[in-house]
């Protein structure tokens, strides 16, 4: 039986979404050349909590992220979730993109609508679900506008609707600030915390920002440079909810301390070999040094 119910993300049954990638590998070939994207990359997306993974430019965070979608399939290893394998897209999984993907012909509301719609659901019930999703994410009022009618932060919360709507068991999120100015991202990471402590929603969220990954993750999967494996996960002991303040504590610089250091043996790798430039060596060592 269809639910046609607004999604009550907390108490949904069949929100459970506990991903594990197995020794997952990636090799994509052109012609008779091969390059080889993942090696043996494992670690687990438990359920319920907001999993971030960072690494340097290049290393093969969005690919980790089709894969988990079921956009692709890896060469080698398996993804499961819930204990079953993924080797397609589903409705289980969403995925909020780098750019938008919001339709700019149609509204706000249209636009959140427009999943349930396509998936047989009554449009009047599309359409209190999607007015109550737009409310929630602080957009009352704004759902006849289009996109290009809005910010850029208006755009990305009108995209996190139209994921919820969905009632996903896995949340994605691809580097979903990237673009914004610094106060728009900041504020952005602020509403985005405190949505996922409401609706505890498994999430994997990229992100190249140290500071955003430590602010909004439960845990960080610390990604290696091509063939890129995981290099740490380091767990996040900051209590929910968070709040910016947490950015001055001994904690938080001591996480940062750390996860840049890991970050700046990786991009050394990449620079050696021609992938990184020398502008992300100079940020990250100014950052380690700073």
């Amino acid at each position: 039986m269809r639910n046609d119910n607004p999604p009550d993300l907390q108490s949904s049954p069949r929100l459970k979404g506990n991903v594990q990638l197995q020794k997952v590998g990636k090799v994509y070939q052109s012609g008779d050349k091969y390059e080889v994207i993942l090696r043996d990359c494992t670690f687990d997306i438990p359920p319920g909590k907001l999993t971030v993974l960072i690494g340097p430019s290049g290393c093969g965070k969005s690919t980790l992220i089709k894969l988990v979608a079921g956009y692709d399939n890896p060469t080698a290893g398996a993804i499961l979730m819930d204990q079953q394998p993924i080797n397609s897209i589903g409705p289980d999984r969403t995925v909020v993109f780098q750019e938008t993907a919001l339709f700019p012909w149609m509204s706000l509301q249209d636009n959140v609508m427009f999943g349930p719609i396509q998936q047989g659901m009554d449009r009047a019930q599309a359409h209190e679900q999607a007015h109550k999703l737009l409310t929630k994410v602080g957009l009352a009022g704004f759902e006849t506008k289009f996109p290009d009618q809005v910010s850029g932060g208006m755009q990305r919360r009108a995209e996190v609707a139209r994921a919820l709507i969905n009632n996903p068991k896995l949340m994605m999120l691809d580097e979903p600030f990237r673009g914004l100015d610094h106060m728009s991202r900041g504020l952005m990471q602020e509403y985005f915390s405190t949505l996922f402590e409401e609706t505890g929603m498994t999430t994997l969220f990229v992100t190249s920002e140290v500071d955003e990954a430590i602010f909004l993750a439960d845990r960080i999967v610390v990604l290696s440079y091509k063939p890129t494996c995981v290099k740490e996960i380091v767990d996040v002991p900051l209590p929910r909810p968070r709040q910016f303040s947490m950015l001055t504590t001994p904690v938080y610089a001591r996480l940062k301390e750390h996860i840049l250091g890991l970050l700046y043996e990786e991009a050394l790798k990449g620079f050696a070999a021609g992938a990184i430039g020398a502008k992300e060596i100079e940020q990250l060592t100014s950052a380690v040094q700073g």
